[in-house]
């Protein structure tokens, strides 16, 4: 029998306007979630805003945990790691979708409708459109691994997290994370994708 694949979900507090604003509804220690593939996070994909300086132009990223946004000096993101053991077929499911995704990026938009709708009760499914935990949620599906008891249009960065499938490995500074803190001195190649998310 062939041994579980991992995936991850990081959850995160960046402490941007957006993010507070967030975190006052919810109520919640976090509220940006995002599906990695890799417990070092090179390889972490979610929904948010495209570009740092534009936080109204939003879709599909994958996400650049050493840029600003994340370990901006001036503020101390916040954040918890889990693990989900899938069955292999699920897992080359999950990651082929999130792949198709990445190939086609530009069809998808941050589902900001969707997010107002969750605040009303309301659920709003849209084509090619998502929030960061409608996303985790969705993707997870996917592959038939179902981590909350609702619908991802109605899943929240902590439904996630207090799933009974997720595994919490650390909570914390994202800067002290040890597999990331070892990678503060790689150099950045130049034509890096400038890519990364604000939270969702």
């Amino acid at each position: 029998m062939k041994e579980k694949k991992k995936i991850y979900i990081l959850l995160t507090d960046t402490g941007t306007l957006f993010t507070r604003m967030i975190k006052a509804y919810t109520k919640e220690p976090f509220n940006h979630a995002s599906l990695a593939f890799d417990e070092d996070l090179h390889e972490v994909y979610s929904f948010g805003r495209k570009y740092e300086s534009n936080p109204f132009l939003g879709g599909f990223v994958k996400e650049n945990m050493l840029s600003p946004l994340f370990l901006d000096e001036r503020r101390d993101t916040k954040c918890a790691v889990y693990c989900c053991e899938v069955g292999h077929a699920a897992y080359e499911r999950i990651r082929q979708t999130v792949n198709e995704m990445e190939r086609n990026e530009s069809k998808y938009k941050y589902n900001m409708l969707g997010l107002l709708a969750f605040v009303f009760n309301m659920k709003l499914k849209r084509k090619h459109a998502y929030f960061c935990s409608q996303f985790v949620s969705e993707m997870l599906l996917s592959g038939g691994v179902s981590l909350a008891d609702k619908c991802p249009e109605f899943t929240t960065p902590g439904d996630l997290g207090r799933s009974e499938q997720s595994k919490l490995l650390y909570t914390g500074s994202l800067r002290e994370y040890p597999p990331l803190s070892l990678r503060f001195d790689e150099p950045i190649a130049a034509d890096a994708d400038p890519i990364t998310v604000q939270t969702s």
